[in-house]
């Protein structure tokens, strides 16, 4: 049996400079910061996690120490029930899974079903750019294989002047690159950074936008109205033939299944890093599929994350796509993936998982020495 030993968890900073400047917050952002989980079996293994920043789980080892790490579900009770009085703690489940599968000498993909070893990827922009540098920075994604898009609406505080200036680099790149890629876009309605008091869109707002979708023939809208107005959102459904996607920031699993049992939406968005980890959104992946909702994680943490969901996504789903967080120069591989050894590359637009044991993670330990916050 595998006994849990030790859990440590450390924060990590990134100076950036340029700074990232994302298309949801009105704030340059000059830092990335990586919490990383680490947690170890009595015969020496380690698995590794990734994402929230484990807020309350300090006072709470003894939960986890002593138990036998193959436990997930165990585990994941106990972590739903610190998520209820304290913070999301997922990345500890991450880690746990990390251990699972170097336990048992396989890749978490085949441990959840092993559908695939690999997932499609769509390239996932971040920042708010002039017309002609978002169609070269379209124009690149296709030249490199990637088969999507997803381009960011501004929000309140973001940067363009509304909607409809939004819909004018749609249209350049559509006249520019026609077919090539699917487009879809993220309204960035759903949720707001604290600083951002103004009200998310009306129904009518949403529906106004979903028509100009539709003459582009954007595959999905993302977030176009606030995340707890199911019934706006299932109305849009019905009254466009652009898939409505969300739920990247839902924090309950009862959430999802009322999402779900509503008919709300066609796509659903959690992050492991940020809800549920791997063993709670394995429930909602298989409570999408049975219900012929397409499930394709949000993956806007780091290379660890990105890791995490496409194991979750290659093992048990059917995933068009996935995100992945990728807009040089400021948001590259390297910035995103810094905790890694090696940045996370792609193979013409496919994610490869191959057979390393676990997630395979492989950290960069110098440079967490180097960015490290705190003892």
């Amino acid at each position: 049996m595998s006994r849990i030993a030790s859990i440590a968890v450390s924060h990590h900073r990134l100076p950036l400079d340029p700074p990232f400047k994302a298309s949801w917050d009105g704030r340059p952002r000059t830092h990335f910061d990586a919490t990383i989980v680490r947690v170890r079996d009595d015969e020496g293994r380690e698995g590794v996690g990734s994402g929230d920043l484990m807020l309350g789980f300090a006072g709470h080892e003894d939960l986890f120490l002593g138990e036998d790490a193959r436990r997930v579900e165990r585990h994941y009770e106990v972590l739903s029930h610190i998520q209820f009085h304290y913070g999301r703690c997922w990345p500890l489940d991450l880690a746990l899974w990390d251990l699972f599968g170097k336990i048992t000498g396989e890749p978490v993909w085949r441990l959840l079903g092993g559908r695939a070893d690999r997932v499609r990827l769509y390239a996932s922009s971040g920042v708010l750019r002039e017309t002609a540098e978002m169609v070269e920075a379209a124009e690149r994604f296709a030249g490199e294989g990637f088969p999507a898009m997803k381009i960011r609406f501004s929000s309140s505080a973001g940067g363009r002047d509304g909607w409809r200036a939004d819909l004018k680099v749609l249209e350049a790149i559509r006249a520019r690159l026609g077919d090539k890629l699917d487009l879809m876009v993220d309204c960035n309605q759903g949720w707001r950074m604290p600083s951002d008091t103004a009200a998310p869109w009306t129904f009518k707002d949403a529906l106004a936008v979903a028509r100009e979708l539709e003459r582009l023939g954007v595959y999905w809208m993302e977030e176009p109205l606030h995340r707890a107005d199911r019934a706006g959102m299932r109305a849009l459904r019905e009254a466009t033939s652009v898939r409505i996607a969300g739920g990247e920031m839902t924090r309950e699993l009862h959430e999802f299944r009322d999402l779900i049992a509503d008919r709300a939406l066609d796509i659903l968005q959690p992050d492991v890093a940020l809800v549920g980890g791997i063993t709670g959104l394995r429930r909602v992946a298989l409570m999408a599929r049975e219900h012929n909702i397409a499930f394709t994680p949000h993956s806007w943490t780091n290379g660890i994350g990105v890791l995490a969901n496409a194991h979750l996504t290659a093992g048990i789903g059917e995933a068009p796509w996935l995100e992945f967080p990728y807009d040089p120069p400021e948001w590259s591989l390297a910035r995103r993936d810094f905790p890694l050894r090696a940045s996370l590359a792609h193979a013409d637009g496919w994610l490869l998982l191959g057979e390393v044991p676990g997630l395979g993670i492989a950290l960069d330990e110098d440079r967490l020495a180097a960015t490290r916050l705190g003892p």
